[in-house]
């Protein structure tokens, strides 16, 4: 049965006079045809619907690690299920659980292993969003405890700049509750990992503190966008980080602000789909864009086939697996879809 306090959006809506979140409606873009810019095919659906996952491309396969998952659609709670993508066979199949079930865990490749980073723990009805500062290392047999975050942190983004691994923006807890999603403020925080028998060092903070965002790496520099604060809504900010200088620049903005949305960058771009909105209702974005840097601008893909939030994007060669989420805002309609865009030449 459906907890009430399961998902933060309930809360939210009920707050969303206070909320300022974006329309759907698209605004102007590039006149390019959507044949000349990409298109969309159905993949290998998810075992399980889920929502609010972060999966990743690890020794060559789609990984994806808790989550919430859903009955009827609706979202029933954590899960502690690993499962990974056979990508010549198109199956999916399980691989060792989490040692505890989580949402919103951040997976990540990095120095051989997988890593499942922050999130939150459901501990009880009144105590679903219990952050983490855990650090889980999967070494291809089982998990094991690596350095934990210098705090609690849910909802941000990684990335990995050379040898480097990059977490930053997202949420932690504002005092000494951590049970729910009030509970806890949005950040600009970023820490770093050279070593993972190493510990985090700080570097310099996100200049648009926001949870919910999405990222990607393109080159030597690492893209930020959209997301959103609980005080401003969703957000088109757009943030690209030079590790060379520890330094943050201003990118041109989304062409909307939203946030639960994925990205993954192909061929020097970057793409990023969904994400959700609160106010007017509610809804899904169906827009999918594409960010050019060496124009500094963003153009309109085709729409997404079915447009979700709290779903993942992982990059396999010149091609973007968008995974899981849900199709309603919220928690209903949490969907198994797979679908997988390709960008135009």
């Amino acid at each position: 049965m459906l907890i009430e306090s399961m998902t933060r959006r309930g809360a939210l809506m009920a707050g969303s006079a206070a909320l300022s979140f974006a329309c759907s409606a698209r605004p102007p873009a590039e006149a390019e045809s959507t044949e000349s810019v990409g298109s969309w095919r159905s993949g290998p659906s998810l075992p399980e619907a889920v929502q609010e996952i972060y999966p990743t491309l690890h020794k060559g396969q789609i990984h994806l690690a808790g989550g919430f998952v859903a009955e009827d659609g609706s979202i029933s709670g954590a899960t502690d299920r690993v499962i990974a993508l056979d990508l010549e066979l198109r199956a999916w199949y399980d691989v060792s659980a989490l040692p505890t079930a989580l949402h919103h865990p951040n997976l990540i490749s990095f120095q051989d292993h997988l890593l499942a980073i922050g999130g939150f723990a459901a501990q009880s009805a009144d105590a679903v969003w219990v952050m983490q500062s855990s650090v889980l290392a999967f070494d291809g047999e089982t998990w094991s405890n690596g350095p934990t975050l210098p705090q609690p942190n849910g909802e941000s983004v990684t990335g990995v700049l050379g040898n480097t691994l990059h977490v930053c923006a997202g949420r932690k807890p504002s005092g000494d509750r951590n049970a729910s999603w009030n509970d806890h403020t949005d950040i600009g925080d970023h820490f770093v990992l050279t070593d993972l028998q190493g510990s985090w060092d700080t570097a310099a903070p996100l200049s648009t503190a926001r949870n919910s965002a999405a990222a990607a790496v393109i080159g030597t520099n690492w893209h930020v966008v959209g997301g959103r604060t609980v005080s401003g809504g969703n957000t088109p900010a757009h943030e690209v980080y030079d590790a060379r200088e520890d330094r943050w620049r201003s990118a041109a903005p989304m062409p909307q602000g939203q946030g639960g949305l994925a990205a993954a960058a192909v061929g020097g771009k970057l793409y990023a789909f969904g994400g959700e909105y609160f106010n007017n209702g509610g809804g899904v974005y169906p827009e999918s864009w594409a960010y050019d840097p060496a124009s500094d601008a963003w153009t309109a893909l085709p729409d997404m086939p079915h447009p979700r939030h709290g779903l993942g994007a992982v990059a396999v060669g010149d091609e973007i697996y968008v995974i899981g989420g849900a199709l309603e805002v919220g928690g209903s309609q949490t969907s198994n879809l797979v679908e997988i865009f390709k960008p135009g030449a």
